[in-house]
């Protein structure tokens, strides 16, 4: 079964909506709501927005990585995505053969609000074996409200873009996008499609 075939059939069986395939298919985030395209709202949401230079910063500062290098892979992401207002910075671990699952744990950052203790989990399917350990830094578009974070998002690992040693794949649902960026120890090789839950609280049933 080769990897086109081995998707469409995730996608039949419901594992993966369609619009999951590529990551080129994600639009902006501000671009799914209509009402952002006022000018009105298009200030206020500046004001809550992150620029490059302060995720940049940030992002190199938790990776431990040099400025230059975590530059590189933010200007992929805001050249397709724009500036996101929130990122989560965690760990994660998981392993697979086969099927695997994916544990993890961070803080939503936000401007004006408190740091919010969040938590993610999922399972995947697919041609993927190994295992890893990771520190997560992910760029969240169109939030608005802490509890558009608490739902699943789908996405198919096999898509990965790698710039500067960081590798970023796309996940979107409901309106709210991430792009989550990952380095870290291990290995875990191949392609699967999957689903990351997330939640205020931590699970360890991984659907």
């Amino acid at each position: 079964m080769n990897r086109k075939k081995f998707i469409s059939g995730l996608v039949a069986l419901g594992a993966v909506p369609a619009a999951t395939g590529s990551l080129l298919s994600v639009l902006p985030a501000h671009a799914a709501d209509g009402q952002a395209n006022t000018p009105e709202a298009r200030e206020r949401a500046s004001t809550l927005e992150y620029t490059a230079d302060e995720i940049t910063e940030a992002g190199a500062n938790f990776f431990g990585i040099t400025t230059e290098a975590m530059a590189k892979g933010v200007q992929h992401v805001f050249e397709d995505l724009g500036r996101p207002d929130a990122y989560i910075k965690g760990d994660e671990g998981g392993g697979a053969f086969v099927v695997g699952f994916r544990y993890g744990s961070g803080w939503l950052i936000r401007k004006t609000r408190e740091p919010l203790q969040t938590y993610w989990r999922g399972p995947s399917v697919g041609f993927d074996a190994g295992a890893n350990a990771s520190k997560v830094f992910a760029l969240v578009y169109n939030l608005r409200d802490d509890r558009r974070l608490f739902q699943r998002f789908p996405g198919v690992e096999g898509s990965i873009y790698v710039v500067a040693g960081l590798g970023i794949n796309y996940l979107r649902s409901g309106g709210v996008t991430l792009a989550p960026m990952r380095t870290g120890v291990g290995l875990r090789a191949g392609v699967n499609a999957h689903y990351q839950v997330y939640s205020d609280r931590r699970d360890w049933f991984p659907l």
